[in-house]
């Protein structure tokens, strides 16, 4: 008797047997974004530092992957890595960005500050840290933290707050899930930020059969949402009653590559553009509308604007305290804000008429909805005065009169100003050096001014530039460093040497934490553990400068190195370094006497409410005045 006839099974899905980090190594290599029809590898490559974390997982898996499918970093110092990898997305508009893999423990743990910085930045990384055994067969292993009452704790949960998304892979098919989600984070221009997969060390060696389709090429397209037609309507109209609107430009103008709709806005209305440390270079400096940096490190120009404006209207920013002058800058008893930012989260701040949308996207439309409005023809007159003021004072700062004298700090500025080209990318993250900056620099193009200022992490600039080379590899890159922040983190040094990456280091010399040492003197606390001495026989750090030689320091790394000792020789330095093909340093000390013009707006540092010493009691009577001004926008 016949059998009946089964009817047709569907072919099996396809498997491909894999490691786990051989697995993700392979998804991450075929994982692209596409915004305005154009396509980017998300992971441009991986930077790493093996140990027994990680060595036989994702170590393994890059050498068996080899270059062609993800290139490999040699780093030296585990922040420092995602330092590169931060300036490296900075740089490619957040389109593109590279992963971090460490072992478990010191290295693991290294990678919080970088991951802070990348988040408070709005900027996309992928750490991968190794961690404990997740079968708890070797325990306790060498670095891994006990407790007694919480067995899955480990030092990787330190980076929880630190990143946008957190997840520990202890199963191998839990990384389809994981993965997924990392990249959906990575590539969200709202929620992007450090994004950290803790794998443990067994579970990365560990094999699987992963569905092919895990490793297909896949497109994440970047969004460019439109505004809200009732917020539009709404931020239209404010704009059309305010006599004295002020743009502020945040670094989401920037990441939305929104410079041109800018223009554009502010070509049509008349309204004036003052920029956040992020958001400098979104108009071009020379450009009519640019009034220069705002807040604490701003312009007299820009802060003068900013006092009398009745509506604030916010393109990417988050108004960080240096940008409000600590709630004391937008001082107009009837002023407004009108906030356009992709995240609501910032688009309500300071009670905020808000357009939740991408930068780009909301500045045409606002533009469109504004046609035939433009500001009142003596407003604008006054703007531009301010600004040919300022820039009378920007000239008067970075000139050198003398070619034979020890140069200022701002006059190593003006150097380097009449060296770069447009192409030219400025870094710079902490010390005094941003301030100069952002009042100071002529920036030419959206990414020449390259500042870290949301975490301003000393330390940061030499394997930013690194990252930004990797980025960039024809463009001449600038990393701007104190000695302080140089004492910090010189190790990638070593990277750009052997990568022949042929970044530009200038190394200020002024034997201190200058940045530090000013704010100590203007609170009362007398510049105290702010310079780099000999102790005295008072037991106070107020002896001869220590004997140290930075640039020679710099020269054992493998940095060809320049010594300038005056302004011709710094010009000729300078020059010579860019027009060289290999990692130049060029040494300057500097005349410690001020060469920048004063803050142009206040920056609440709290003041001892009761001191012996006059210094302190004098700092907080001008404390108090000043924080008589400060208010709350409701």
């Amino acid at each position: 008797m016949s059998q009946p006839s089964r009817p047709p099974q569907p072919d099996r899905p396809s498997t491909v047997r894999r490691t786990v980090a051989q697995a993700l190594v392979r998804f991450l290599a075929a994982q692209y974004t596409e915004r305005d029809g154009v396509r980017h590898r998300l992971i441009a490559g991986t930077w790493g530092i093996f140990g027994h974390g990680n060595v036989a997982g994702v170590g393994q898996a890059l050498l068996e992957a080899g270059e062609s499918v993800m290139p490999y970093h040699q780093g030296r110092n585990e922040q420092a890595m995602v330092h590169a990898a931060v300036g490296f997305a900075r740089h490619r508009g957040r389109l593109s960005t590279q992963a971090v893999t460490t072992s478990i423990g010191p290295g693991a743990t290294n990678l919080v500050t970088g991951a802070a910085l990348a988040t408070i930045n709005r900027l996309p990384v992928l750490l991968l840290p190794g961690d404990y055994f997740a079968a708890h067969t070797a325990d306790p292993l060498l670095q891994q933290l006990e407790h007694s009452v919480a067995a899955d704790v480990s030092v990787n949960d330190t980076l929880r707050p630190v990143s946008r998304y957190f997840d520990r892979v202890t199963r191998p098919e839990a990384l389809i899930a994981s993965a997924l989600n990392a990249v959906r984070v990575l590539t969200d221009p709202a929620e992007t930020g450090a994004v950290t997969l803790a794998l443990p060390q067994d579970v990365q060696a560990e094999a699987y059969d992963w569905p092919a389709e895990f490793f297909a090429e896949r497109v994440w397209r970047v969004r460019r949402p439109a505004p809200d037609p009732e917020e539009l309507a709404a931020a239209a109209a404010a704009v059309r009653a305010a006599a004295r609107p002020l743009v502020v430009a945040g670094g989401g103008v920037h990441h939305s590559a929104a410079e041109d709709a800018l223009a554009a806005f502010a070509e049509a209305t008349g309204i004036p553009v003052a920029s956040t440390q992020a958001g400098k270079g979104s108009l071009r400096h020379d450009h009519p509308a640019d009034l220069g940096g705002i807040g604490h490190t701003g312009t007299a120009a820009a802060d003068d604007t900013a006092r009398e404006a009745d509506l604030v209207i916010g393109v990417g920013t988050r108004y960080t305290d240096f940008t409000t002058a600590s709630g004391t800058l937008f001082a107009h008893p009837g002023v407004r804000f009108v906030n356009l930012n992709i995240t609501a989260f910032d688009a309500h701040k300071l009670a905020a008429r808000p357009l939740v949308c991408d930068a780009r996207a909301g500045l045409r439309a606002l533009t469109a909805a504004l046609a035939g409005h433009r500001v009142d023809a003596s407003y604008e007159a006054r703007c531009r005065a301010r600004k040919e003021r300022w820039a009378e004072v920007v000239e008067a700062a970075c000139r050198a009169g003398d070619d034979s004298a020890v140069p200022t700090q701002t006059q190593v500025l003006g150097a380097l100003d009449a060296v770069v080209g447009d192409e030219d990318v400025v870094i710079n993250a902490a010390g005094s050096l941003p301030g100069d900056l952002h009042k100071l620099w002529r920036a030419r193009s959206p990414r020449q001014y390259h500042l870290e200022y949301g975490y301003s992490c000393m330390g940061y600039e030499i394997p930013a530039a690194v990252g930004v080379q990797q980025a960039a590899p024809h463009t001449p890159v600038w990393a701007l460093v104190g000695d302080g922040t140089y004492l910090m983190m010189p190790t990638e040094i070593v990277t750009a040497v052997q990568e022949g990456l042929p970044i530009n280091l200038v190394l200020v010399q002024n034997h201190g934490y200058a940045s530090i040492g000013g704010l100590s003197e203007s609170v009362g606390g007398e510049r105290f553990g702010t310079a780099y001495r000999h102790r005295a026989a008072d037991g106070t750090f107020t002896g001869a400068p220590l004997p140290v030689d930075l640039a020679a320091n710099a020269g054992s790394l493998g940095l060809d190195v320049l010594r300038a000792g005056t302004v011709g020789e710094l010009r000729a330095a300078l020059a010579a370094a860019r027009a060289s093909d290999r990692p130049t340093c060029v040494y300057v000390e500097t005349d410690p006497a001020p060469g920048a013009p004063p803050a142009q707006a206040w920056w609440d540092v709290p003041v001892a409410e009761v001191a012996s010493r006059g210094a302190a009691v004098k700092a907080r009577e001008h404390y108090d005045r000043e924080a008589a001004g400060r208010r709350r926008h409701l």
